[in-house]
């Protein structure tokens, strides 16, 4: 049985849905609220887990609603993939797919409220103005405006929809206070100008709410019961909770906040990834070096291995920074279990075992998954010229080294027992053929004699292989906190995170191995099918991870 992990989120949950609980009664009602300006990454994986492993945990449900409250830079591109992640990832919102848009007229009406209470006003500072009057620790800001009369206020938030105004000319302030410590209580804007076009409502609105003013009564308006947020908001709570405080909704959030996901060797900031993107750094949003959901997907990582990581991360109250090698580590534990074994030849050399007979081929059964016999066996066939790994021969061996070289014996995977003969070379030195010769009587492997053979390599059949192209992959960054401090991150990228190798040899039946199928490349790696260059006749196979676990487990 799979181990239940619990958090002091799950713990507030429980103490509000209980007898005599703020929720008592109530079915929990979450929500995953993206800005549909770029990918989903792993960091919001982390949330969608959070929001919705809570709702199942509980027996409730979860909203997916897109903030779509800046214009600026979103797109439908962005939304229909965000739909794709969390789907891939196993959860469903059912019918609950909501926009911040579909939201606007009730937030303008709730803002024409507020102004009427005397509890928002029409300011005409300008940014820069702003920032220069926001005060400090001793000093509270100023806004010459925070008096002005509410018919006033009125009527020019009225000129501001109607578009009289061009960008940054006037905003809607908050009126809480301009003393408070906190500075995020001090008369905050919650409406500003903005001409750009929006890509659901078009030119309808030329003033957009503030995420902190909309976010809190987008949650009302669902009926969320907790709306769980990363540790940022947690200064912007007593905002959060001034506007449910004083909007006429009737229902009462509550808002918890968590950590964020970071992990060490790469970049969690949308703005960052799309400079990536946009400056032709990486191969696109779903390149494999990248955080994103769909980077990581057509590396081949899993549902399954994501959600775990997101678990075992654990939910905490302090920022910090997890290993990547501990992701790689979940991944590993998964395919462990699900994917299939075969041999593939990544850098070639012709193995030539020359007592064998010529014309003659047999086959050899090999499991497709010692941990899944349910899986069966596949037959792979053999004849007398063999592609086997390039590192696989030394001419002059270094001590430990249990493969061929000359007058050597090696087991072939599943086949025979080999000696190595020797080896030809072209007109530069470089080895173009090895040679061997078999033992009849080792067919298997075994050793009837009981000689010990202590090594064991790969191979694939030259006369059935068919050719791939191969991408290994490594860490995006060179150091594992890019961009802190000063650093330029993109200075820091490293330069062999990605290796090409052409005429790569697989088994023969791979011809047709189509995403999003995984591999267990025996003794180089777990492998996945490119989703997106992959195709009959030009076999495209991405690295996910190594066999070498490089997490050490504490305690």
């Amino acid at each position: 049985m799979a181990e239940e992990y619990s958090n002091f989120i799950h713990e507030f949950i429980k103490e509000d849905l209980a007898p005599g609980g703020r929720c008592a009664g109530e079915r929990l009602h979450t929500r995953f609220p993206p800005e549909p300006n770029g990918y989903l990454h792993i960091g919001h994986a982390k949330a969608i887990c959070i929001n919705f492993g809570a709702a199942e945990k509980f027996g409730g449900i979860c909203n997916l609603r897109m903030d779509d409250t800046n214009p600026t830079k979103e797109d439908t591109e962005y939304v229909d993939a965000i739909q794709e992640d969390i789907r891939w990832l196993g959860f469903s919102w059912e019918d609950r797919f909501y926009y911040a848009s579909d939201y606007f007229p009730k937030m303008y009406e709730l803002a024409v409220g507020l102004i009427r209470k005397g509890l928002a006003y029409v300011c005409e500072l300008t940014p820069e103005q702003m920032r220069e009057n926001r005060g400090d620790l001793t000093h509270p800001a100023v806004s010459p405006y925070r008096d002005r009369p509410v018919e006033e206020s009125l009527d020019l938030f009225a000129r501001m929809k109607n578009g009289e105004f061009e960008d940054g000319k006037m905003t809607l302030r908050a009126k809480i206070d301009l003393a408070s410590g906190n500075f995020n209580l001090r008369d905050p804007v919650i409406y500003r100008i903005n001409h750009s076009h929006h890509h659901r409502t078009g030119g309808a609105w030329c003033i957009y709410p503030m995420y902190d003013y909309a976010h809190p009564i987008e949650d009302a308006i669902e009926g969320i019961t907790h709306s769980l947020c990363s540790l940022e908001f947690e200064d912007h709570r007593p905002l959060y909770d001034w506007v449910i405080q004083h909007v006429d909704l009737p229902a009462k959030p509550r808002q918890i906040e968590f950590a964020r996901l970071g992990i060490d060797h790469t970049v969690m900031s949308k703005r960052k990834l799309r400079q990536l993107v946009e400056e032709g750094h990486v191969d696109g949003w779903d390149d494999p070096r990248m955080p994103t959901l769909c980077g990581l997907r057509r590396r081949g990582y899993t549902p399954a291995s994501i959600r775990n990581f997101c678990e075992r991360v654990g939910v905490a109250k302090v920022n910090s920074t997890v290993e990547y090698s501990f992701l790689e580590h979940c991944l590993r534990e998964d395919l462990n279990e699900t994917a299939r074994r075969t041999m593939a030849v990544l850098r070639p050399v012709k193995l030539v075992i020359t007592n064998y007979p010529e014309g003659k081929t047999e086959t050899f059964e090999i499991e497709n998954n010692p941990n899944r016999p349910e899986d069966g066996v596949r037959t792979v066939s053999f004849s007398r010229e063999l592609w086997v790994e390039r590192e696989d021969f030394m001419e002059v061996p270094v001590k430990g080294y249990f493969r061929l070289f000359p007058g050597n014996e090696v087991r072939l995977k599943t086949a025979y027992v080999v000696k190595c003969t020797g080896c030809k070379k072209d007109e530069n030195g470089e080895i173009v053929e090895i040679t061997a010769e078999y033992d009849p009587e080792t067919r298997g492997g075994n050793t009837p004699d009981g000689r010990k053979v202590k090594g064991t390599i790969h191979w694939v059949d030259a006369a059935t292989a068919k050719e791939a192209e191969v991408r290994l992959y490594d860490n995006l960054f060179a150091v594992a906190d890019p961009g802190a401090g000063d650093a330029d991150f993109l200075t820091q990228l490293n330069p062999n995170s990605l290796e090409i190798l052409q005429g790569c040899k697989v088994e023969a039946d791979m011809e047709n191995a189509q995403a999003p199928a995984s591999f267990q490349f025996l003794r180089q790696g777990y492998f996945c099918v490119d989703n997106r260059n992959s195709r009959p006749g030009h076999l495209v196979f991405n690295r996910s991870v190594s066999l070498k676990d490089g997490f050490k487990k504490k305690g």
